[in-house]
């Protein structure tokens, strides 16, 4: 359904008499794509009166939306939850009290999961305690702005299905949100059960839609007052930089910020760096060799070609330097249960690897369609240990793993790490992995260089060709393998640097100029927006809807690209071109009769373009 369609029908709803307030709730993307000015005042004129945007903390919403929601008389509601702790509640509270008041939604956290049966009524306990707590801080933040108990309406959701739920929370909240439990409703008995469903929830008949909404009260901040709110909001914002950012749900702001501040820390910890080197050595493998490819060379007739040969790692790919790292840090931040996506598999052998390596308990969430077409690292994943969770809903590929492993992570955000497998998603994450997997770059910079000493250096590396390559090239998905080889070499402004993506069946354009859908590459078709919890481009319909995306490889089927690769692009450091399938193959095929080495799809299209 589109923002549109939702507009239209509350303009419909306000045209039959319904009087009670209307939030539009969604993500921020649609509202980007639209345009937000335009967004609001399209929502205004339909009698919507406020929004609650879910991947919009508090600190962005006062930047990008704020200001064209007070211009529209449009109150913007905040999340808070049992982790946000006691600064965030307080910015929580102010950002509901101005410049328009509305009201506070708490999210429950109603849907951990992971309890034995016995602790079940414990947890629960545990759990009603800390809303119960989140409110009363809410409304002891709201008192400092002027109101009185009651002036700010403080509600609960996410996980609320039943009856017993409203009795429990509304003890001590003003009122109960019911999301999902309505959908599901609507799709097994239509709309005609939705009165039965109302008064079941609300224990009594129901109620009159013809009720006033109250008043809106506007208040305009002090000089003062907006001085602090902002020294408040630059804490937790990442920037305002085109590309990147936190664009996540209150639940898990704090626990991004706590891995921004152990990442910094642990990342130039001696002990630390000496552990992940000596796996790096011992269990992945390293360093993997840099290759003279010389009959493919002499085959293409120009320059000199080389391999890094990061195939070679232990479980067959790069991915596992990202995963050991990663598990690592998760060991330093106290948490026991990991999660990961993945799509060709890799980086779910990978991560599957590690934590039977370290003792963490591993679920992979995976795209019921690469499950199929991957069925040999699903047993992998599975012999290793880990949990293989296939994806059901969407098209049912990489961007989907990625929406599930972001729900279970909301849900169990105190127990679990989420391992990210390439270099997208929220900061600090691009960089974590950008970190992680420039150890490819840095030694292919040294082994060419034949540098046998130095913080990259080795004996054996003698091989080389003593000088720094014309052009370094690779295929970028989401693009971790790509930032982790192109970061070494940025500065050496003789390199010309490539990344090649998945043009799919004929790349963005048919034969015959026709526009197509079939392919992944974000970087020459895509438009900016935000996907995943960070700014990035996307490959998007006018309306801010995702596509769904093609690549005859798993593993560059993803319809956005690390915010990273969005800034190589924007600032010309890089270039981004495509190779379709048929491309894709037909260079897999010549490399194995040249070389014996039979690459992967996914460096194949790179492999393509090399050539």
């Amino acid at each position: 359904t589109l923002y549109s369609d939702v507009i239209a029908y509350a303009k419909e709803a306000r045209a039959k008499g319904l009087k009670v307030p209307l939030l539009l709730m969604g993500y921020y993307n649609s509202f980007l794509a639209a345009g937000v000015e335009a967004t609001c005042k399209e929502c205004s004129a339909a009698g919507i009166d406020g929004f609650i945007v879910v991947d919009l903390p508090v600190e962005e919403s006062w930047r990008v939306m704020a200001p064209a929601a007070a211009s529209n008389n449009l109150s913007l509601v905040p999340l808070a939850s049992p982790t946000s702790g006691a600064e965030r509640i307080a910015q929580v509270a102010e950002a509901a009290t101005s410049p328009l008041p509305g009201m506070v939604y708490v999210v429950s956290l109603l849907g951990v999961t992971g309890t034995r049966e016995g602790e079940e009524a414990k947890a629960k306990a545990n759990r009603l305690a800390e809303c119960k707590a989140v409110v009363q801080s809410v409304r002891d933040a709201a008192k400092k702005h002027g109101y009185k108990e009651g002036d700010l309406p403080v509600v609960v959701g996410f996980g609320i299905s039943e009856r017993k739920h409203v009795e429990e929370f509304s003890t001590f909240a003003d009122g109960c949100v019911v999301g999902s439990k309505i959908v599901q409703e609507l799709g097994k008995n239509g709309i005609s059960a939705m009165g039965s469903l109302v008064r079941t929830l609300s224990g009594g008949p129901l109620g009159s839609t013809q009720a006033e909404p109250p008043a809106k009260r506007q208040k305009t901040l002090s000089d003062k007052e907006e001085t602090e709110r902002k020294k408040h909001a630059d804490k937790w914002n990442f920037g305002t930089s085109v590309f990147g950012g936190r664009f996540i749900p209150e639940t898990l702001m704090v626990a991004h910020h706590e891995l921004e501040m152990a990442w910094k820390k642990w990342k130039v910890d001696p002990e630390f760096k000496a552990e992940l080197a000596r796996l790096r050595k011992d269990f992945i493998g390293g360093p993997t060799p840099l290759y003279h490819a010389k009959r493919l060379s002499d085959f293409c007739g120009g320059a000199q070609i080389w391999f890094k040969r990061e195939e070679l790692a232990h479980t067959g790919a790069h991915k596992i330097n990202n995963a050991v790292g990663q598990a690592l840090l998760a060991i330093k931040l106290g948490k026991k249960r990991i999660i990961a996506e993945t799509g060709a598999g890799q980086h779910g052998v990978a991560t599957a690897a590690a934590c039977a390596l370290l003792d963490l308990e591993c679920i992979v969430y995976m795209g019921e369609i690469d499950t199929e077409r991957q069925k040999l690292n699903c047993f992998r994943m599975r012999e290793l240990g880990a949990t293989v969770v296939p994806v059901k809903s969407g098209s049912r590929t990489l961007k989907d793993a990625v929406n599930e492993a972001l729900r279970d992570w909301v849900t169990n955000i105190r127990t679990t790490h989420y391992i990210i497998g390439s270099a997208v998603g929220p900061h600090p994450f691009p960089d974590i992995v950008r970190d992680l997997q420039s150890v490819i770059g840095n030694e292919a910079r040294a082994q060419m260089l034949n540098q046998t000493a130095g913080e990259f250096g080795h004996p054996t590396f003698t091989n080389g060709p003593g000088r720094l390559p014309d052009v370094v090239v690779a295929c970028v998905g989401g693009g971790s393998n790509a930032i982790g080889m192109f970061t070494a070499f940025l500065e050496d402004k003789q390199v010309r640097i490539v990344g090649v993506e998945a043009g799919g069946e004929h790349g963005p354009w048919l034969p015959d100029g026709t526009e197509t859908d079939k392919h992944s590459a974000t970087l020459t078709k895509g438009s900016v927006g935000v996907l995943h919890g960070s700014r990035t481009y996307l490959l998007q319909s006018p309306d801010g809807q995702i596509k769904e995306t093609h690549s005859i490889s798993a593993g560059l089927d993803y319809p956005g690209v690390g915010p990273q690769h969005a800034s190589l692009k924007a600032c010309g450091r890089v270039e981004y071109v495509f190779a379709t399938d048929t491309q894709a193959l037909d260079a897999m095929r010549l490399v194995s009769r040249k070389e014996g080495i039979v690459p992967a799809l996914e460096p194949s299209h790179a492999l393509h373009q090399t050539m």
